[in-house]
């Protein structure tokens, strides 16, 4: 455990020490993490009060092993309409998705492994690059969810600027419980709710600025193993428990952990964000009719992307009239 721990700061250091230097107003408080590039993105005109997609940094959290699997198939979809806005942060170089992405592929210096301090340092690694990049909102998907840009940036204009917004679906229909560590080697015992990262999550920058005495470079990793919980469960620690803050939940975020076929077509279009992958032994998808076959779409994922956007080349021609 302290190995992995050990493992994850120094993930956690190498690449704030690249994303730092994208804006000298952090320089002073984030710790390096191991962004290799960062993101070329600038604030939001102030001119345009209105909410802009370009306002949102997309990141999506990934690994090696599911650069073909799983990531392919979120370039060919959902990442093609968001790409501006769009960020993958791995653990390792991959030549054609750096083809595919350029500077929005960010490959940490973060284990590979599917652990604690592992997704901790990844989900610092995304944090501080929201920071540096100066943009309204951040939002955070895994790599076997499907993100709605319209229905998303729909639902984000819904919360002022002036209002602190933590914004997700929870896993669980309670608190999560976690023992936290005070003085004289006593420990209090603490509740919060928490989004689930699986079904996404998002932060508008009015609450990320306070959250980073927890959450930028290495300290994220830190109070992550302070509570001994994943990298999820600590945002909603530190926005709860730290700053008073709360969840505000929402039915429009899905992950594979709920019964996915539940959602009518109908609904489809209004969600902001779908998954898939087997849940109780089963496979776990939602519901929809064609263009493509289940064995030619097992995630229905394509399927879902010609309903939204029926104008890509690739959706079958009786799909696009």
């Amino acid at each position: 455990m302290q190995c992995r721990l050990l493992r994850g700061l120094a993930g956690a250091f190498l690449t704030l020490l690249c994303t730092g230097l994208l804006s000298l107003r952090y320089h002073s408080s984030l710790s390096p993490d191991g962004a290799r590039e960062a993101p070329a993105l600038g604030p939001p005109s102030p001119l345009s009060p209105e909410l802009q997609l370009r306002d949102v940094f997309i990141t999506v959290k990934t690994t090696r092993a599911f650069h073909h699997s799983r990531l392919e198939l979120l370039l060919d979809t959902w990442v093609s309409r968001t790409r501006e806005q769009t960020f993958v942060f791995t653990d390792s170089p991959d030549e054609g998705l750096q083809e595919r992405l350029g500077s929005h592929l960010v490959v940490t210096n973060c284990s590979a492994e599917h652990s604690h301090p592992a997704l901790s340092c990844k989900m610092a690694a995304e944090f501080d690059t929201f920071l540096a990049s100066g943009l309204r909102w951040f939002c955070h998907v895994d790599d076997d969810n499907y993100v709605n840009p319209r229905a998303l940036l729909k639902l984000l204009k819904t919360f002022p600027q002036t209002r602190d917004v933590y914004l997700g679906r929870p896993s669980l229909n309670r608190p999560i419980r976690a023992s936290e560590p005070r003085p004289h080697n006593r420990t209090r015992l603490v509740q919060f709710w928490f989004a689930t990262g699986g079904a996404g999550f998002c932060i508008n920058r009015k609450l990320a600025l306070k959250m980073a005495p927890w959450a930028s470079g290495s300290r994220f990793v830190e109070t992550a193993a302070l509570i001994r919980l994943p990298d999820d469960c600590t945002v909603g620690y530190i926005v709860e428990c730290k700053l008073g803050g709360h969840l505000q939940p929402s039915p429009l975020f899905h992950s594979h952990l709920e019964t996915l076929q539940l959602l009518g077509a109908a609904q489809l279009p209004e969600q902001v964000t779908l998954s898939y992958g087997v849940f109780e032994g089963k496979l776990n998808v939602i519901k929809l009719e064609g263009p493509f076959s289940p064995e030619e779409d097992p995630s229905r994922f394509r399927s879902l992307h010609c309903l939204l956007y029926p104008d890509t080349p690739w959706c079958p021609q009786l799909v696009a009239r």
